[in-house]
């Protein structure tokens, strides 16, 4: 209901109620089953969003002061524009405000982390979208290249899967940021791309109930399918081709140079390497090593697999097979 009421809304007001329904009802869903580490990350994640809000709303009644306009669009005044910029920052985890997106991820459930990573960009991502027009270029390159930056580097080390998973986000949440601006659309069709193959990752390890990488030496054992499909979809979301992942980045890449951002495509695909490289190390301890284990084990998958999910082959598809049509994608 929140993020619908933020989608069709036309008036700050309403966009902002919407978000605060969204953040809200999240919460209930963090801190179950009730333990001390989902209630002090819904903890972390009320204050960040509601701090957020608060300058969301500082942002709206400045800009209505100044303009005597309460419509979305109308954002015409530059520092309600900055602050309202940032807000949005906080809400999405770009850096420098990334620092709570890992920290929350890894203390809730993996289907909590899974609606933290995925529905919960929609809304603040939709008003970016629409007050694209009024943002200021500058500011979204430092935001964006920013948080691929420190997203890739920051993932290297990690040995939870929640917690690269999040990084993960805060890379491609910079990779949308970059050219909302210039080309909108392809933040939307980024955003697509990202929701599907993560959803299908989470989906995965969910199923397995998988949260360490050391944990995914065994997955082969549990279920050979299992592990093929997140291998795809890991490479999709690196970005290779001919994978559905390689589509936003080379359209993204290729709308910079048209605009001579260089420097900025230079850096986002080098950043991409960082993504790469754990997604790659995932891959490895999951595919291309057996740890000693007993005989009755190493064909435990053909005897007992775990239970299929309808999501999984839907969104393996869309975050893996539709590269073809990126040809339509460029003509629109």
């Amino acid at each position: 209901l929140g993020t619908s009421l933020t989608l069709v809304s036309n008036h700050w007001l309403m966009a902002w109620m919407g978000l605060e329904i969204n953040t809200l009802a999240i919460i209930p869903m963090m801190t179950y089953p009730n333990n001390m580490r989902n209630t002090e990350s819904a903890i972390k994640y009320f204050l960040m969003q509601a701090t957020a809000s608060m300058i969301i709303m500082f942002a709206i009644i400045y800009n209505a002061w100044m303009t005597n306009q309460w419509t979305l669009f109308q954002v015409s005044n530059e520092w309600a524009t900055m602050f309202m910029t940032l807000a949005l920052a906080m809400k999405l985890g770009l850096a420098p405000f990334h620092f709570w997106v890992p920290e929350v991820t890894q203390g809730i459930p993996l289907t909590s982390g899974m609606i933290l990573l995925t529905w919960q960009k929609i809304a603040p991502t939709s008003i970016l979208y629409q007050i694209s027009p009024s943002l200021n270029m500058n500011l979204l390159i430092l935001l964006a290249v920013s948080s691929t930056l420190l997203g890739g580097w920051g993932g290297l080390n990690q040995t939870h899967l929640r917690k690269i998973l999040a990084y993960s986000s805060i890379t491609h949440m910079g990779w949308m940021t970059v050219i909302v601006l210039i080309n909108p659309s392809l933040t939307i069709m980024n955003l697509l791309i990202y929701i599907a193959a993560t959803m299908a990752i989470f989906l995965c390890l969910n199923l397995t109930s998988t949260t360490k990488i050391n944990a995914l030496s065994n997955l082969w054992n549990k279920s050979a399918p299992m592990t093929i499909t997140l291998m795809i979809i890991l490479l999709s979301l690196g970005g290779l081709p001919p994978l559905t992942g390689f589509m936003p980045k080379w359209l993204i890449l290729q709308e910079l140079i048209i605009y001579n951002n260089i420097t900025t495509a230079m850096l986002l695909a080098f950043s991409a390497l960082l993504n790469l490289f754990f997604y790659m190390r995932i891959i490895y301890t999951s595919t291309l090593t057996m740890f000693p284990s007993n005989n009755s084990s190493k064909f435990q998958w053909f005897h007992s697999s775990p239970k299929p999910t309808s999501l999984i082959p839907s969104m393996t598809i869309i975050s893996a097979m539709l590269l073809p049509l990126s040809p339509l994608v460029i003509n629109l």
